[in-house]
């Protein structure tokens, strides 16, 4: 049984499947010069690939970031996709722009990597807070507690002066009683030992020295009670400025740990003081901004660093024939709008023409007419038959 015989240009009928296809225009390859580019299909396709990865990557980073501050994670998860595939159009954007027929190819490059890494560094942040979540929780406690520490101290130093000021207030009226009370217990002490004869004159009895040590006794007592009636409402009053102060201090100190939270910025802010004190996670934390940050770069570097075959030089063929095509298309539409023009003006002029031509008889006759009714009308002007005529007869220019 004979071969059926193929012609040479249908040999290759290579037929992409719809995933290769997907990975072709993660790649931005054109799917048309493609499907005839062997080589280039698996170059194209394994660079799709990268583009894949760095897509699911970036979306289930940002997706971490904007739960830990979106309310809802029904909210987190459409935004996270939507800043995925804005950072996949980037990509995309950067990698369509890389080929080998670019003449200044270092300063794209360097300001896709600058791009890449600036995407990179920030993606890396969600992931390295997701891998150390729970030393981040633990040392946001502690930076926490510094935080309330420095709280404190601000608001001690803040009151400091006028809770010096009270204190010293209240002291100076507690020593004022204090002295008095001395005073009083003192002559109250002379009296009595007047009295039983331990002391003064030793004569037991209330005598005249007595007597007199009694009234300077009562006198001095009466002076501290009327003393301790006026200064007891001032210390009071003293007391409770004191537990106002102390009481709005608790109150801020309350109201500043209601700000304590969990949010993205405390937590990059734990994970950098996590780092500093800790050695031992200093190089694993460089480690993995690094790895990350290929991640990012993926498509950038395959982009790059893979060989140029066939489609990059049919890409630029078709493109300069299309070019070429459209220069020959708009002067050929050029040409016929011309030809159409020209045509046009010669049919108008012919047809001008022919419609003066037809009517020369009918305005004779016409002009025959008016001049019959005029020599028929009394007293008619030759001047008003005129005006009738150009109304009626003649033409006007064209402006």
């Amino acid at each position: 049984m004979m071969e059926k015989t193929v012609p040479l240009t249908q040999r290759e009928t290579y037929e992409p499947t719809r995933f290769t296809e997907f990975l072709w225009w993660l790649s931005t390859a054109e799917k048309e010069l493609l499907a005839d580019a062997v080589v280039d299909r698996n170059r194209h396709k394994i660079i799709g690939m990268t583009v894949l990865g760095t897509w699911a990557f970036a979306t289930l980073a940002w997706t971490y970031f904007f739960s830990t501050v979106a309310a809802s994670l029904w909210l987190a998860i459409p935004l996270g996709f939507f800043m995925g595939f804005i950072i996949l159009t980037i990509d995309r954007a950067l990698i369509k722009g890389i080929n080998k027929f670019s003449k200044n190819k270092l300063l794209p490059l360097l300001f896709r990597a600058l791009l890449a890494v600036t995407i990179g560094t920030f993606m890396a942040q969600p992931a390295l807070l997701y891998m150390f979540a729970k030393e981040i929780r633990l040392q946001t406690s502690l930076d926490n507690e510094k935080k309330m520490m420095v709280k404190s101290k601000e608001l001690t130093d803040l009151y400091k002066n006028k809770k010096a000021t009270l204190s010293a207030e209240k002291e100076s009226l507690q020593q004022e009683l204090e002295l008095k009370y001395a005073d009083v217990a003192k002559a109250r002490q002379n009296f009595l030992s007047e009295t039983d004869g331990s002391g003064g004159t030793g004569k037991v009895g209330i005598k005249d020295i007595a007597i007199a040590k009694r009234n300077e006794y009562q006198k001095l007592d009466g002076e501290y009670q009327q003393l301790l009636k006026s200064e007891e409402p001032k210390i009071a009053a003293i007391e409770t400025d004191l537990k106002t102060i102390d009481d709005t201090v608790k109150k801020e100190e309350a109201d500043f740990t209601q700000y304590f939270n969990n949010g993205f910025l405390t937590q990059i802010e734990a994970l950098n003081n996590l780092i500093k004190t800790n050695p031992a996670l200093q190089f694993r934390y460089y480690l993995l901004v690094i790895i990350l940050l290929l991640i990012e770069l993926m498509p950038v570097i395959a982009k790059t660093i893979l060989p140029s075959g066939t489609y990059d030089e049919r890409a630029m063929q078709r493109e300069a024939m299309e070019k070429e095509m459209v220069t020959s298309n708009i002067s050929k539409e050029k040409e016929l709008k011309e030809l159409y023009n020209s045509l046009a003006h010669q049919n108008d002029k012919e047809a001008i023409a022919a419609f003066f031509d037809l009517t020369k008889e009918d305005r004779t006759l016409k002009i025959k007419s008016f001049s019959s009714r005029w020599k028929e009308e009394n007293n008619p002007t030759f001047d008003g038959l005129w005006e009738k005529m150009k109304s009626e007869v003649l033409t006007k220019q064209e402006h």
